[in-house]
């Protein structure tokens, strides 16, 4: 696992290796074991290093034997022995380092080598011989790589703030980036939060030239269901490949434990490792103490049956104020994905025990897990009777109730009115991942910000925009779940597991997440995922004998902070003192009369503005620390240095 940045200059422009090493400086949390540089005219590239797999032997950049190709990863190849085996009879390897492996399967295979790779990674090959630098993402976007082309050149990096030390570049703050953050609490990918910076999109390779580049897509998930087989045979197959891929996961020359929230998912990534290993490991869990979503006791009782060493940190919402700042700074973009605070927590603990986690990402989208892939089916069976009554417009009339909780019943029962009256999965998929109404966001805004930005994208156009013409004829319930997979995976939930993780120099690793197992979980009939009000059946089903028997029977809570009750109270004050202070409300983008009514109607119980609140903090954090900053001087021409 590694950091990785590089700059392509172009035009004989030769690169400095003094920039390449501040590139890479910016990363030195996502490896502090090793670094290593290459210079090559008017390209640079280099690493941080996290030593996973062959620790002592596998410093990058890595070169072949004819000093043709030299390459830099972040991220880990977990099939590489059964490559090597297919490799060896023409390569001959120096080390046991899985990149090596990369290496070869991309000279001997070219962009073919990409989907015969198991594994996360982001990743720069360079072609001294044709002056071409490839950069590949992998296919469900586990690890981040950012490019951004200015000055004639391209520059890439693990994180953003890789990209900014960059001499001469520029970086503006996006206007729908800013749109998108409040309306998803976070940016839609590729978009980023500043004008001329994008993120490789994943399953995507790019190549690029002295002259110019190309980017095409080698992977996308397809929801092809098979026939023929019993329900039995389904729960073995699927209890195989659980086994399979949690096995390949933990491919390590250092200690790897688990997190687990007592949950369907961890549960069974941590069952699968119990297995797999003839060792005790440790789980990590996140508690919240005196919440309704605490799963302490639930995880507990998982780790005592598979015989895990259990570490447990209790998260208070004053603890969580307190550490909110340095949350945000692990991320180069503001985020209110509301699990950042617990799973930097969390990984700071893990970082003190181990250096490899196992998650289970994943499984809600591949299984339906969740609550709102339920609700989106309730919404399309009852589109029919809603339309009939005229759409029952009178729920969204209705005013101020006495009590939070009836006030909150009255936003959720007008959601639902809006989401059945929607056209598609998609579109469902879309509105349920939204933080704000349009109602609220018009309320917020400055009239100078929503003048000069477009207004913001109609929910059938974020579909026409991200999902191609044949998926618009699956059913809405798949549709939903690929909006789940694609969209929301890798804007949201991932690049919070990565930048959390990585904060505290800790490979976290999604076992639910190899691009074979998603293209075998996307064979399953739909039936056999969400059975009834039983979501991941077939997956219960399957890893049914390896838990207690209560694991599976209790009420999905989720791994997130409770915000609509933290927000009432100490942590309103706190969200509040980071917008007034940061200067945020002078930015131009937000209204401060309307923001602080959100503030005050939250704190009456009149709505819950919780997500809302949480993201004005995030926002005003990261406004605070990493607002633009003027582009860094252009060195004077210097002396070529190689290495």
């Amino acid at each position: 696992m590694c950091g990785i940045a590089g700059w392509y200059r172009r035009r004989s422009r030769p690169v400095g290796r003094d920039v390449v090493a501040r590139q890479c400086e910016r990363l030195i949390h996502r490896g502090p074991d090793d670094d290593g540089y290459l210079v090559d005219g008017d390209f640079g590239f280099g690493m941080r290093r996290l030593s996973i797999i062959e620790v002592e032997r596998g410093h990058q950049p890595m070169t072949s034997r004819d000093g043709r190709y030299s390459i830099v990863c972040n991220g880990e190849i977990f099939n590489h022995l059964e490559l090597r085996r297919e490799l060896e009879p023409d390569f001959r390897f120096d080390t046991r380092s899985d990149i090596e492996t990369l290496l070869a399967s991309f000279i001997r295979w070219g962009d073919d080598a990409w989907l015969r790779l198991e594994g996360m990674y982001a990743v720069a090959i360079w072609d001294r011989q044709s002056k071409t630098l490839t950069l590949a993402r992998d296919p469900l976007g586990i690890k981040p790589l950012f490019v951004s082309q200015q000055l004639g050149g391209i520059a890439f990096g693990s994180e953003i703030s890789a990209l900014r030390v960059v001499p001469g570049f520029a970086f503006d703050v996006d206007d729908a980036g800013i749109g998108d953050f409040f309306r998803f609490g976070h940016v839609l990918g590729p978009r980023t939060i500043y004008r001329q910076v994008r993120a490789l999109e994943p399953g995507h390779v790019m190549t690029i030239g002295a002259l110019g580049s190309a980017t095409r897509r080698f992977w996308q998930p397809r929801i092809e269901p098979r026939d023929g087989l019993t329900e039995e045979q389904w729960i073995d197959e699927t209890r195989e490949r659980v086994r399979s891929t949690v096995r390949q996961h933990m491919l390590s020359d250092v200690p790897v434990g688990v997190f687990l929230s007592g949950g369907v998912d961890s549960s069974t990534i941590a069952a699968g490792m119990a297995e797999a290993s003839s060792g005790r490991l440790k789980a990590f869990t996140a508690g919240f103490p005196g919440s309704k979503i605490d799963e302490t006791s639930a995880a507990a009782e998982v780790a005592r049956h598979l015989g895990f060493e259990h570490v447990v940190l209790p998260i208070k919402p004053e603890t969580a104020a307190d550490v909110l700042p340095a949350v945000q700074r692990s991320f180069d973009e503001p985020t209110a994905a509301n699990s950042a605070i617990p799973l930097w927590y969390l990984s700071r603990a893990a970082a003190e025990h181990v250096k490899v986690v196992l998650c289970g990402e994943g499984g809600d989208e591949l299984f339906m897990g969740y609550n709102r892939q339920r609700w989106a089916r309730r919404m399309s069976r009852c589109a029919p009777v809603v339309r009939a009554l005229g759409g029952l417009d009178f729920v969204g009339r209705i005013s101020r109730l006495p009590g939070r909780k009836l006030n909150y019943i009255r936003g959720y029962a007008d959601q639902f009115r809006r989401g059945a009256l929607l056209n598609s999965g998609f579109e469902r998929f879309f509105a349920a991942v939204t933080i704000t109404s349009e109602a609220v966001r018009e309320r917020i805004y400055t009239p100078d910000f929503a003048q000069r930005w477009d207004r913001p994208a109609s929910l059938e156009r974020l579909s026409e925009d991200h999902f191609a013409t044949a998926q618009r004829d699956l059913p809405e319930l798949e549709q939903f779940m690929l909006g789940d997979l694609t969209v929301h995976m890798q804007a949201s939930l991932l690049q919070r597991l990565d930048r959390a993780s990585m904060a505290h120099s800790l490979e976290a690793r999604v076992p639910f997440l190899s691009h074979k197992f998603v293209d075998w979980a996307l064979t399953i009939p739909t039936d056999l995922k969400l059975r009834g009000r039983v979501g991941k059946y077939i997956l219960r089903r399957a890893v049914e004998p390896m838990l207690p028997p209560a694991a599976l029977g209790r009420r999905k809570l989720g791994f997130q902070m409770p915000l609509a009750d933290w927000c009432v109270g100490g942590f309103n004050d706190f969200a509040r003192e980071a917008w007034r202070s940061s200067g945020l409300a002078g930015a131009g983008f937000l209204d401060p009369r309307g923001v602080e009514q959100l503030f005050d109607e939250h704190r009456k119980g009149v709505a819950n503005h919780g997500r809302f609140l949480y993201a004005i903090a995030m926002l005003g954090c990261w406004w605070r620390d990493q607002r633009p900053l003027a582009p860094a001087a252009m060195p004077r021409p210097r002396r070529l240095q190689t290495g």
